[in-house]
């Protein structure tokens, strides 16, 4: 048997191949919309791939089901298990198999056998192991997907935090706490493989080692250790962190079915000289690394550097209008790569970034200045603090007279803030923060961006306050 791991550090994604030598056959499970990676193992490893399996429809990324069936004609092995809100749509354009709980399917000589997981969501279900080829009568490991993380659970809030199903974060920790027990009856040896990593939003507190066994995690994983149902679902809905909106359109489109890659409109480059006025009218995305875009920028435009876009482009794009981005060809496809993981197909063009430089149109820049710099001005109030971080993050720690506005959320609520006010914006380290910049120029307001954000101003031994004291330090 082969199992291989991926992992897309952006969306703290994990997805596996699994192989049966014997027949030369692969599935993936979990797949990303990107599925050049999965492709170019299977040839790798003279496997051609014949099926992709999903634990649940994902709302944080757009899966690879549909794409693989469309490239390799492989089967979609979906879960048919849940109530009919949550039965996938598109099952009639594939070939898919839908399952039950206790369903077995096989690739090749390896056993996958379906277990019903509900509580992160309805159908949620989860794949046992047995590599039967290599003679074994009994499960190797488990694909929980969202169900249980190294270190932590799937959160069971998102259905009524992102898609608005009042009453359903209950009744889904509840849920949980019984496939919990489930799981605790599985033995202790299986190798534990979930679908995402530390940073995700779809659990609280994941840890950063890839995978697990079910019995370290039925041992320290916190989520584990409650026999009472009502304190489990007390532990699992507090303190989970924001949802991003988009969301809701991510489990939408993964129930629908994705648009394919090669239907999607070639994005092709735009005259410089209409970027101003585009900017009037649309949402146009500048990669440029912030420092660089601090100093220089074309009015209007925002600023999310390449390596950050498919972690924050879901929080400020509107998904039923266009969006531009500014950028060159050779960074180009891995930008939209990274927006249509997360469903951003709506991308009408690119502005060249040296044409726009050479034409002299970035004539706008906004300051930086270290916590030294404005800690009279923050003292004084002369300027608002905006700590744009998580709420865990500005509890942990924050600077005296912040407002917190956290960064997903920051564009929608724009119209909170006094444009007769200076800002000064603030995250752990300055990244977030000057995408907040980028925000707030845009809406027309004063802002300055703290440079080294939180860690300098702690490591230059400013005051600092935490919630549990409500005291400096």
């Amino acid at each position: 048997m082969l199992l291989k791991y991926f992992y897309d550090p952006a969306l703290a994604h994990a997805s596996y191949l699994v192989g049966c030598q014997k027949s030369g056959e692969a599935i993936v499970i979990d797949p990303g919309r990107n599925v050049q990676p999965y492709l170019d193992a299977a040839k790798a490893n003279g496997m051609r791939i014949v099926g992709a399996a999903e634990t649940h429809i994902h709302a944080d990324f757009v899966s690879g089901s549909r794409e693989l069936a469309d490239r390799t004609g492989a089967t979609l092995y979906l879960s048919d298990e849940g109530p009919a809100d949550w039965k996938y749509l598109y099952v009639d354009k594939v070939n898919a198999q839908l399952l039950k709980d206790g369903d077995a399917f096989y690739v090749g000589n390896v056993k996958l056998q379906t277990m019903h997981t509900p509580g992160h969501t309805p159908e949620h279900i989860s794949f046992v192991l047995t590599d039967e080829g290599g003679g074994a009568t009994e499960p190797m490991g488990i694909f929980t997907g969202d169900f249980v993380f190294v270190g932590s659970i799937g959160r069971p809030d998102l259905l009524e935090t992102a898609a608005g199903v009042v009453g359903s974060a209950e009744k889904g920790a509840r849920q949980l706490f019984h496939s919990v027990e489930r799981f605790r009856s599985l033995p202790d040896y299986l190798q534990l493989w979930p679908a995402h990593g530390a940073g995700s939003a779809c659990g609280k507190g994941l840890g950063a080692i890839p995978s697990s066994t079910v019995g370290y995690e039925k041992k320290f994983n916190p989520a584990l250790q409650y026999d009472d149902e009502q304190e489990f679902v007390d532990y699992i809905l507090a303190d989970q962190p924001e949802t991003p909106f988009y969301f809701a359109v991510m489990k939408r489109v993964n129930k629908e079915g994705p648009e394919l890659l090669s239907e999607l409109p070639k994005v092709a480059p735009v005259d410089p000289m209409v970027i101003k006025s585009i900017a009037k009218k649309n949402l146009v995305i500048d990669i440029t690394p912030s420092a660089q875009f601090g100093e220089a920028h074309v009015p209007g435009t925002i600023n999310i550097p390449a390596k950050m876009m498919a972690q924050w482009a879901g929080f400020f794009v509107n998904y039923e209008e266009p969006i531009y981005l500014v950028a060159d060809a050779d960074s180009l496809p891995g930008c939209l790569t990274s927006l249509r993981s997360i469903g951003i197909d709506l991308v009408s063009g690119y502005f060249d970034m040296q044409a726009v430089r050479t034409a002299g149109l970035r004539d706008e820049s906004y300051a930086n200045a270290t916590p030294a710099d404005l800690q009279a001005a923050i003292d004084g109030k002369h300027a608002v603090l905006l700590d744009v971080r998580s709420e865990t993050e500005f509890q942990q720690g924050h600077i005296p007279g912040a407002q917190h506005r956290f960064l997903g959320k920051l564009l929608r609520n724009m119209g909170d803030l006094d444009d007769s006010q200076s800002y000064i914006v603030q995250c752990q380290s300055g990244g977030r923060s000057a995408i907040a910049a980028s925000l707030l120029q845009r809406a027309g307001l004063d802002v300055t961006n703290m440079s080294g954000g939180y860690l300098a101003w702690n490591a230059a031994e400013f005051p600092v306050l935490h919630s549990w004291s409500g005291a400096g330090i």
